[in-house]
C-alpha cells in the first residue's frame, strides 16, 4: 500500500537560490514566507538565536530578491541579525540547522559562506559606507547593477551611519537605502492611502513629469529659479504632511514611504517602481519584530538574542545555575547609586544585555541609553564626569572597539575620571568573531592613564564595581564574561580593592601561573590536576593588567622554574605581554615563560565550553600546556 501523503510538499524545500524565488507567481510568496517564519523558529527553538529581528522582514527579504537580479544586484545587510530569511532562500537552506554551531553556519552574513553575503557584518551602522563604496566601484568600472542597503531604524542612531547618507547624497551615486523600521515608529502613516501615495509617487511617469517640469521652469528666463524654488517649497510642504521624509531630502536622497513591510502587493510593486530611478533612494519600511511568533512580538526585546526555547508556548529554557556576571553587575550598580547620587549609567541601545534594566527603573533621570552612538557615549560620559558625577559607560567589550579614538583623546589624554565596564569580556560563544571580546586588555592596557582590571568571579565583582567609582584619578575599566558566575558567597559590605594588588591562591615550587579573570578558577583547578603528577603549581589571581603588582611577579618569577600567564584574550599585546615587558625592565632572569591565551586569528562561533577547550583555556587544557612547557620548553602547537 503506497505511503499516505502526509501534506503538500513546502514551496521551501524547492527553494536553493533567488532565482527560485523569481520564479514563484506572487501569490505563492505568502506560503513561502510563513515557511520560512517556522523554520526560523523551529530551529532557534532548538539552537538559539536572533529570532524576533528576523521573524520581522521575512517579507521585506523575499521582495527583494524576488524584485532584484541578485548576487548580480548586491544586497547588504546592516548587523546580521536580521538576515535568517536570507540564508535560508540563498542556498543555506539544508544547514539552516546549524545555524551557530560548531562547524556550521554563522548567524551573521559571512562572506566566505556565499556570493550573496556580500559584505559581512556584526556591528550596527556601516551598511551604508559599504554600500556606497560598491556603488562606486560599479560606476567607475562601468557597470549597471544596483547597490542595496538595508538597515534597522536603531541603526539610523550609528553617527556613521548619517555620515555615510551625507556623502551618498552628495555624491548622487545610483544607491538604494532601505530602512526597515520595527521600533521607532518614525511614522504612522500606514495603510490604503499611503501605500498608494508611495506607487503614485515612485511610478516612472510621475517622476519622468517632476523632472520635466524641473527643467522646463529652470529654462524660465528671470522667474524660472524662483517659480522652481516656490513649487519645491509646495512640495515640501505637502510632503511633510503626508510623510517624513524632508530629512533624508535634505540629504539628497529621495524619499519614499513608509510602506507596509508585510504586505507583498506593496512592496514588489514599489520596488518595481524604484529599480528604475537613478540616483539615492531612501524606502521607509515598516514592520513588526518578532511577526508571526506572538511571544515574539509580545517580547521583542526578549527575543532579539534568546536560547533554547520551547517552541509551543514560547518558554525560554533555565536552569539552576548561578546568576550572570550581568546580572550581578546591574544588581550592584544599583546599590552603589543607592549609596552614591553621583553615579550614572550610560549604555548603547542594550540596557537589557548589560544588566541596566532595574537601574533605569530606579533612576531613570541618571539613566542614558545614547543608541547606537558609543563613539558618542564615551564623550557624553567625559561631559558628565567633568561636572562631579561618576558615569559608569557599560558596553560590550566587542562595541567599546568603535570609540577607540574617543577613549584616548576625549577620556585618557584628560585623566577624566570615567569608567568602562565591558560585559563579554573573553569568549563569547555562538556570535562568533563579530562579538569575540578578545581584544580589550591589548587595545586598553597602552593607553596612558588607563586603570584595567578583570574580577576571578562574581564577588570580585562588586568589589572591583566599587573600586572603580571610588577612583577619581583618571579612567578605569574592567572586564568581565558573558554567561553564569560560580555562585560564590557575596559579601554583604562591597569592600573595594587596592590598585595595583594580586593575590595569592595557591602555592608551589615548579611552577607559577598568573591567570586573570575568567582564567582564574580553570587555573586553580589545573594545579589540582597537575599537584597529582608530583608538579607543585603557585596560582595567582593577578586582578590587575594595569598596573601590574610587579613587587609580587618580580618575587615569584625568581623562585619558579616556569612561569605561564594565561588570558582570554588575544596573545599579542596583552597581560603575558605586558608581565613580559616588566620582567624584562625589570632585568630580572627569566624562567622559562609561556603566553597561553588566544592566536592571532578571529575565533569562530561555537559555545564558549568548546571553543575554551579548543583553545587549551579549559583545565586540562592549561595542564596540558604546564606540561609540555615542563617537558619541552614549548606550550604544546594548536
Amino acid at each position: 500500500m503506497a505511503e499516505q501523503q502526509k501534506g503538500p510538499k513546502r514551496i521551501l524545500d524547492g527553494i536553493d537560490s533567488p532565482a527560485d524565488v523569481r520564479r514563484l507567481e506572487r501569490n505563492d510568496l505568502p506560503r513561502l514566507a510563513e515557511e520560512i517564519r517556522e523554520e526560523i523558529i523551529s530551529t532557534c527553538s532548538q539552537v538559539g538565536g536572533h529570532v524576533a529581528p528576523s521573524l520581522g522582514v521575512v517579507e521585506l527579504t523575499l521582495a527583494l530578491h524576488y524584485v532584484f537580479d541578485t548576487p548580480r544586484d548586491k544586497l547588504i545587510w546592516d548587523v546580521g541579525h536580521q538576515a535568517y530569511a536570507h540564508k535560508l532562500i540563498t542556498g543555506r537552506r539544508k544547514r539552516f540547522k546549524t545555524l551557530r554551531q560548531e562547524g556550521g553556519i554563522s548567524g551573521f552574513p559571512k562572506r566566505e559562506e556565499s556570493l550573496y553575503d556580500t559584505f559581512g557584518s556584526g556591528h550596527s551602522g556601516n551598511s551604508v559606507s559599504a554600500a556606497l563604496g560598491m556603488a562606486e566601484a560599479r560606476d567607475l568600472r562601468g557597470e549597471d547593477h544596483k547597490v542595496i542597503a538595508i538597515i534597522g531604524d536603531g541603526g539610523l542612531t550609528a553617527g556613521m551611519a548619517f555620515e555615510a547618507l551625507n556623502c551618498a547624497g552628495e555624491q548622487k551615486r545610483d544607491l538604494i537605502v532601505v530602512v526597515n523600521d520595527n521600533e521607532m515608529s518614525i511614522s504612522k502613516s500606514v495603510g490604503a492611502v499611503s501605500a498608494y501615495l508611495n506607487r503614485i509617487m515612485t511610478g516612472h511617469r510621475v517622476n519622468r513629469f517632476r523632472d520635466d517640469m524641473k527643467r522646463f521652469l529652470q529654462e524660465i528666463p528671470g522667474i524660472g529659479s524662483f517659480v522652481l524654488k516656490l513649487v519645491k517649497q509646495s512640495e515640501e510642504s505637502l510632503k511633510g504632511l503626508l510623510v517624513p521624509g524632508i530629512l533624508f531630502e535634505e540629504l539628497g536622497f529621495q524619499y519614499f514611504g513608509p510602506l507596509e513591510g508585510h504586505h507583498f502587493d506593496h512592496l514588489i510593486e514599489t520596488l518595481r517602481n524604484i529599480r528604475k530611478l537613478k540616483g539615492p533612494i531612501l524606502i521607509h519600511v515598516l514592520t513588526k519584530k518578532g511577526k508571526g511568533y506572538p511571544p515574539a512580538e509580545e517580547n521583542p526585546d526578549i527575543y532579539h538574542g534568546v536560547g533554547r526555547f520551547e517552541r509551543a508556548t514560547g518558554k525560554i529554557y533555565t536552569n539552576s545555575s548561578p546568576p550572570t556576571y550581568t546580572e550581578i553587575f546591574g544588581k550592584t550598580l544599583v546599590e552603589l547609586a543607592r549609596e552614591d547620587e553621583r553615579v550614572v549609567a550610560i549604555t548603547a541601545a542594550m540596557p537589557l544585555g548589560t544588566g541596566l534594566v532595574e537601574f533605569a527603573e530606579q533612576f531613570p533621570k541618571r539613566f542614558y541609553d545614547i543608541g547606537i552612538a558609543e563613539q558618542h557615549g564615551v564623550t557624553f560620559a567625559a561631559g558628565l564626569a567633568l561636572e562631579g558625577l561618576r558615569p559608569v559607560v557599560a558596553i560590550y567589550s566587542t562595541f567599546l572597539q568603535r570609540a577607540y579614538d574617543q577613549i584616548v583623546h576625549d577620556v585618557c589624554l584628560q585623566r577624566i575620571p570615567v569608567v568602562f565596564a565591558m560585559d563579554r569580556g573573553g569568549i563569547v560563544g555562538e556570535d562568533g568573531p563579530t562579538h569575540q571580546g578578545l581584544f580589550d586588555l591589548s587595545y586598553l592596557r597602552h593607553i596612558p592613564g588607563m586603570i584595567l582590571m578583570a574580577p576571578k568571579d562574581e564577588n570580585e565583582l562588586r568589589r572591583i564595581l566599587a573600586t572603580a567609582i571610588q577612583y577619581e584619578d583618571g579612567p578605569i575599566a574592567f572586564r568581565y564574561p558573558r554567561g553564569s558566575g560560580y555562585g560564590v558567597p557575596l559579601d554583604k559590605e562591597i569592600k573595594p580593592l587596592e590598585i595595583g594588588k594580586g593575590e595569592v591562591l595557591r602555592a608551589g615550587a615548579d611552577v607559577l601561573i598568573l591567570a586573570i579573570g575568567s582564567t582564574v578558577y580553570p587555573a586553580l583547578q589545573a594545579a589540582a590536576l597537575l599537584d597529582k603528577e608530583g608538579i607543585g603549581v603557585t596560582v595567582v589571581n593577578s586582578r590587575f593588567v594595569v598596573p601590574l603588582d610587579e613587587e609580587l611577579i618580580d618575587d615569584l618569577a625568581r623562585r619558579h622554574r616556569v612561569l605561564m600567564t594565561v588570558e582570554e584574550n588575544v596573545v599579542s599585546g596583552g597581560f603575558g605581554s605586558a608581565v613580559l615587558e616588566f620582567l624584562h625592565t625589570r632585568g630580572c632572569p627569566l624562567p622559562r615563560v609561556h603566553c597561553l591565551g588566544i592566536p592571532a586569528r578571529f575565533v569562530e562561533h561555537s559555545p564558549q565550553a568548546v571553543l575554551r577547550r579548543k583553545y587549551r583555556l579549559d583545565p586540562e587544557g592549561i595542564a596540558q600546556e604546564v606540561k609540555s612547557v615542563l617537558h619541552h620548553g614549548k606550550g604544546a602547537a594548536r
